[in-house]
């Protein structure tokens, strides 16, 4: 029988770099998005900084669009990647077997994430994700919820886990997460098998860090 190791009892998970590695298409659709705004990108893999923060702040941040901007070269991105490269993406190995173990040790397992919940629900059913978590917290279409912070505290308030922040945990491998569970005050799991760095979990203050998906079994079940 599955036991838990940790005092948790909710387990909130972030989607990209985390459940799933969604580099192909991420990066394929930044890169267009990129190209139509007039800034050329020939090397593909400078754009997985786009992989966990919220796309607008990705435009802006990284290269200076103005809201405005940013706005139209959200809508190439999605023009891409709302109809294909969404699936051109491939889930963590383990990460379904251990979801299962987790369910059947007694966490109650959640989803906070960024994305848009219509795109963040395909993508979790079209690896068979979806069943497996209580709710799926997300972005809306009209991103009302623009921030990790805002959707992590959108997941506590709808699950009423408002009063549970102590047995909670946000799993994720970005900073936004990290950041967004500390804003949320609850503790939170840096993974990095996805594309956040050590030093980067460090410096945001991660509560725990996991190299891979068997460390991360190992920080949560008893029998590992």
């Amino acid at each position: 029988m599955e036991r838990r190791k940790t005092e948790y009892e909710n387990l909130l998970w972030d989607l990209d770099g985390t459940l799933t590695d969604p580099a192909v298409g991420i990066t394929t659709a930044a890169q267009l998005a990129l190209r139509r705004s007039g800034v050329e990108v020939e090397d593909r893999s400078e754009l997985c900084k786009f992989i966990g923060p919220p796309l607008m702040d990705s435009f802006r941040d990284f290269y200076g669009f103005t809201d405005e901007e940013a706005a139209r070269a959200c809508g190439y991105f999605r023009e891409y990647y709302n109809v294909k490269g969404l699936f051109e993406n491939v889930m963590y190995e383990g990460i379904d077997l251990l979801l299962d173990r987790l369910a059947a040790a007694g966490y109650k397992l959640y989803v906070a994430t960024s994305k848009p919940e219509p795109i963040a629900r395909q993508v979790l059913e079209h690896f068979d994700l979806a069943r497996r978590f209580l709710f799926i917290g997300a972005d809306t279409t009209e991103h009302l919820r623009p921030t990790k912070a805002a959707v992590i505290e959108y997941v506590l308030e709808r699950c009423g886990l408002a009063d549970r922040r102590a047995r909670t945990a946000m799993v994720g491998d970005r900073k936004h997460d990290v950041i967004g569970a500390r804003a949320a005050g609850i503790d939170s799991i840096g993974v990095l098998y996805g594309y956040g760095s050590e030093e980067e979990m460090r410096e945001c203050g991660a509560t725990v860090t996991v190299r891979d998906v068997r460390s991360l079994c190992r920080l949560l079940l008893a029998d590992e």
